[in-house]
């Protein structure tokens, strides 16, 4: 089957989190549990029976769970936004060797466990709401817990020079359950030397 070109579909999986709310520090732990464990169900009930789906109908009869890390809010944080003065379009790689556009807009900074991070934020050519930006990224666990292609952030800036960036919701691309999708390789600024234990695992059928 010919490979076929993901716009970012997973934005009906998991962005209505990363993009409708916003998650400040006085937000009750539970609820914020709550918030994310919510999430995860509308994803698997996507996953398993929405007809824009990745998987075929014979996974789709087999599919019973997502798997995920544990949530941890530590790896919920708001980054410091450094703009990119000359801002480019970058074609972006993607599995099946094409291209698709994105703006390199800014960098986000922030620290987990003491450690200095920065990600390349990037922005759809077409999108609408300039606030939304797209990670995608790799890290230690990728090709082990998670998906080796990398995994992918909806990120919202929540203020003038500050964005949110929840690795409890990071997603995997639609080529992780099925290989007749193409989807954006992380950018090489983007693959971390960390290990992000948040998220979702790799599918296993």
């Amino acid at each position: 089957m010919k490979a076929r070109t993901v716009l970012l579909l997973g934005v009906l999986i998991v962005v209505a989190a990363a993009v409708t709310y916003t998650f400040t520090g006085s937000e009750d732990p539970e609820d914020y549990i709550e918030r994310i464990e919510d999430e995860r169900e509308r994803q698997f009930k996507f996953i398993r029976f929405n007809i824009d789906s990745p998987l075929t109908e014979e996974q789709k009869n087999n599919f019973k769970e997502l798997s995920f890390f544990p949530i941890d809010p530590k790896y919920k944080v708001t980054a410091r936004m450094v703009p990119i003065e000359i801002k480019k379009v970058r074609n972006v790689a993607m599995t099946d060797g094409t291209t698709q556009r994105y703006i390199e807009h800014s960098y986000a900074e922030f620290t987990i466990d003491n450690i200095p991070l920065r990600l390349l934020l990037l922005q759809d050519v077409n999108e609408a709401d300039k606030r939304n930006f797209f990670v995608a990224f790799a890290d230690d666990t990728s090709t082990v817990e998670t998906y080796g292609g990398g995994r992918y952030i909806n990120a919202r800036q929540t203020g003038k020079n500050s964005i949110t960036i929840d690795f409890n919701l990071a997603y995997n691309p639609y080529c992780a359950y099925n290989p007749d999708f193409a989807c954006p390789i992380p950018p090489r600024e983007n693959l971390m030397n960390i290990a992000i234990y948040a998220g979702e695992k790799n599918y296993e059928e």
